[in-house]
């Protein structure tokens, strides 16, 4: 070969490796971008934290981290709830008004015997287990009443849970001025019901650990089991990634939709139990806006809209961040009316980030 040849050839040798090595660097800068935003939300929140304690030392405190962990506790069951419904490309607007109404209930039936306010006053003590078995019927009832109307009637999630939200909204107010009761909030719980809920047999640091953690723990450990061991989790992301597809390979569409309503009502009345015991009074505004909250924390966690995307420890995780923030927040004393701003501003980009992640896959 000609030495002509050879430095034509050595030179188209190294255009390759150098387009190649260019391409690599830009490959590399291009998954780091990708990176920083399709984690930019969780790249804010951890910097956010890391101001507020910077701010204030009290805020990651033991007393203040059981703090947090308790208030995600209460509300990981209604997150978990609302993240099948999101996974099947939808949503349940009912979820904070099952919540009020199953707490309610709950709170009625478990009043103290001796109680002057007690809303059924001939009515005697009732079995904590009983009682927790009828709201747990109470919401599979009205997760039912969604799932059929969404599976049989072809109707969006959406209107659905509107409808049911404001259904369950107007029997909460008739409940209440049932009995005694007259429409006032509902305390004076039995101390069998708060222990059971509120109790504590563990200690951390001199700080008390309430039993329903331990519960929703419990829960917790189930619903994973549900979602990654059982044909019916397969078939929820299945219906949520594409229902002509799982109908064609055998999957009963109809009433996977209306199962996964069902476990999400089951998931609001188990939050109301949680509820009703944990605030002591429970009034027509208890669960208002919940549903908002696990909404919210089921986006930041990485459960997309575009159906069929979702993990249980990215619910804990949204669950956990959301609730750090908003006790950061009140750290920093800021006003409560300005937190409903931030919150719409964290749901608004945190399903933008999940929309990009959803074309970029396109």
């Amino acid at each position: 070969m000609s030495d002509k040849n050879k430095s034509v050839k050595s030179g188209a040798t190294e255009g390759v490796a150098a387009a190649t090595r260019g391409g690599a660097v830009i490959e590399k800068k291009s998954s780091v971008k990708e990176f920083f935003i399709n984690n930019s939300l969780y790249i804010l929140l951890i910097l956010a934290i890391i101001g507020i304690e910077i701010y204030d030392p009290r805020f990651l405190s033991l007393s203040s981290i059981i703090n947090i962990i308790s208030l995600s506790a209460a509300n990981l069951p209604i997150a978990l709830g609302i993240a099948g419904c999101i996974i099947l490309t939808g949503t349940d607007l009912s979820a904070g008004r099952i919540v009020g109404l199953t707490a309610c209930v709950a709170a009625s039936l478990l009043q103290m015997s001796g109680y002057a306010g007690k809303m059924f006053p001939a009515l005697g003590e009732i079995p904590v287990w009983i009682v927790f078995l009828a709201i747990v019927a109470i919401g599979a009832l009205v997760g039912f009443i969604n799932g059929f109307c969404t599976a049989k009637f072809k109707l969006h999630p959406f209107i659905v849970t509107l409808a049911t939200q404001l259904v369950t909204y107007g029997v909460l107010l008739m409940y209440l001025m049932q009995g005694t009761n007259n429409g006032q909030s509902i305390s004076g719980l039995d101390s069998r019901y708060t222990n059971f809920i509120t109790g504590s047999m563990f200690k951390i640091g001199g700080a008390a650990i309430p039993n329903y953690i331990f519960y929703v723990i419990g829960i917790v450990a189930l619903m994973w089991f549900i979602w990654n061991k059982t044909a019916f989790g397969k078939n929820m992301f299945a219906v949520g990634s594409n229902p002509e597809a799982a109908n064609v390979s055998g999957v009963n569409v109809t009433r996977t939709i209306i199962l996964v309503f069902v476990l999400a009502g089951v998931m609001y009345a188990v939050t109301g139990f949680i509820e009703a015991a944990r605030i002591g009074s429970n009034s027509a505004s208890t669960g208002l806006n919940y549903e908002l909250d696990a909404i919210a924390a089921c986006v930041i966690g990485g459960v997309s809209f575009v159906g069929g995307i979702g993990k249980i420890r990215g619910v804990i995780m949204g669950v956990v961040l959301l609730r750090i923030i908003f006790v950061g927040l009140t750290f920093l004393g800021i006003d409560s009316n300005m937190q409903y701003i931030i919150k719409g501003l964290i749901i608004l980009v945190a399903c933008a980030i999940d929309m990009r992640k959803y074309l970029v896959r396109k």
